[in-house]
């Protein structure tokens, strides 16, 4: 597919100094600079992560979802106790889904409830219990390596202190919840080299509560977590002017991390890597594995942390140092988020089934799982990439750390400063740690990534500066 998309630019780019009257001497930015090793292909999915994707199932998406609208409320305000009606109905249902994929996981993945009690905040008026259901599928070699796909499941409607009128929350979230179910319910009976935690958390609506407390006890535990997606609002492909765009999926990824120092970001910014955080590259790496004709999805990387006022729970990952993206549908219609059910002018108003397009969900849910087991499967991101600044030179050498599961070696990667992604792969054999590549870092940005016999790479890591 990069390949054709290669071919396809410089077409497009030659008719364009032939007829358009561009300079003839124009250099295509993919073509220079000139440099060593191959132009990179997409990683495809193997059979095994195929046949998953296969099992994705659109009217358990749409049951899912139907069967949390019935819920009446999920506002984190809302009942702990009743049992038809609020969040805490609402929770004990998706455990108890969540334990019956767990039971055909061979002992493999494990459920919890993970639940604290949220001091008043200015949208938190008493002492509240919120619950996060966790579905943890442990990885076979690595299981401190994590990855996690969330959604929340608390909903609400034009007042998020209302609990007592409907809050259907079909698209936001019902459609994220979705997903982390029904690769919670596939994965079970797979066995992936690291862990993934399928996550639905509450207190999104209240200011991502519920994922704060679970990212700060991830943190807190010395896990390391090397990529977390976050579902929200992926429900449905039709804008409020009825356009439909059924096959692109918006992912918000933020540039520097919240986390970094000012000393961080000044280095960063003194070699011209602004543009690639381990945000960012886990933002490539997913826009890489999961644009296919087996998602039927194309990756539409913005680069943004989210959309204009708006915030989710990715956010609380970064906060915490872990590298996080979100994903949202493509054109929101605002008319169906955080409204009252009503209808007003001729319009319905509100956050219904109806307006979800469960084919489309289903297609985001291949996009999170082909993303989700190619990392799981591949070995971590590289650690400790450095590039020499020592010394004037027009050569490139870097250097790593070694990892033992990278039993195919490493690779390392490169493009032209003012591209979006890796254009060139160079191989370096296995068990190296350091390799001097004949071009100039002053020309391209470089990344290294570690590959296992099976196929799968890892997302690429920049390189920091020597000095």
């Amino acid at each position: 597919m990069r390949q054709w998309l290669f071919r396809l630019h410089f077409v497009l780019w030659t008719i364009c100094v032939h007829v358009c009257g561009v300079n003839s001497q124009t250099v295509d930015p993919l073509t220079w600079p000139p440099g060593p090793g191959q132009l990179l292909r997409p990683q495809e999915p193997n059979a095994e992560l195929v046949q998953m994707l296969k099992e994705v199932d659109p009217k358990r998406i749409q049951a899912i979802i139907e069967k949390l609208v019935s819920f009446g409320t999920r506002s984190t305000l809302s009942s702990q106790t009743d049992p038809v009606r609020g969040i805490g109905a609402a929770r004990d249902w998706i455990a108890s889904q969540m334990r019956s994929f767990a039971a055909t996981s061979g002992g493999r993945m494990n459920v919890t409830v993970q639940s604290f009690v949220q001091t008043p905040t200015s949208r938190i008026p008493t002492n509240t219990t919120i619950s996060n259901i966790l579905a943890t599928l442990r990885g076979s070699k690595e299981p401190n390596r994590v990855y996690v796909v969330s959604g929340h499941y608390d909903s609400r409607n034009s007042d998020d202190q209302n609990f007592v009128d409907d809050a259907p929350g079909a698209d936001d979230d019902g459609s994220g919840v979705a997903v982390s179910m029904e690769l919670a319910r596939i994965m079970a009976t797979r066995n992936p080299s690291a862990t993934i935690i399928f996550s639905v958390v509450a207190g999104e609506e209240q200011g991502t509560l519920g994922s704060i407390f679970q990212a700060t006890q991830l943190r807190a535990a010395g896990v390391d977590v090397q990529g977390m997606l976050d579902n929200d609002i992926v429900g449905s492909s039709t804008a409020d002017d009825g356009t439909k765009d059924p096959f692109n999926i918006r992912m918000f990824v933020q540039g520097i991390p919240t986390t970094d120092t000012a000393a961080q970001v000044s280095s960063l910014v003194s070699i011209g890597g602004e543009n690639d955080s381990p945000i960012r590259e886990l933002g490539r790496f997913v826009t890489e594995v999961a644009s296919n004709a087996d998602t039927e999805m194309t990756v539409q990387m913005v680069y943004r942390p989210d959309r204009f006022l708006r915030g989710g729970d990715q956010r609380s990952f970064i906060q915490q140092g872990f590298p996080a993206v979100r994903f949202t549908e493509p054109h929101e219609n605002f008319a169906h988020q955080h409204q009252n059910v009503r209808v007003e002018n001729g319009v319905q108003f509100g956050d219904l089934p109806q307006f979800c397009d469960f084919e489309f969900n289903a297609r985001v849910a291949k996009v999170n799982g082909a993303a989700l087991w190619s990392l799981a499967e591949a070995p971590g991101t590289p650690k400790n990439v450095v590039i020499d600044t020592s010394v004037l030179t027009n050569n490139s050498t870097l250097t790593w750390t070694d990892d033992p599961l990278a039993d195919g070696g490493h690779e390392i990667v490169w493009r032209a400063t003012d591209q979006p992604f890796w254009s060139h792969v160079i191989p370096v054999g296995v068990g190296l740690t350091s390799a001097t590549v004949q071009l100039s870092k002053d020309n391209v940005n470089f990344g290294v990534r570690a590959v296992g016999k099976n196929g799968f790479r890892s997302p690429a890591a920049f390189p920091a500066p020597s000095g």
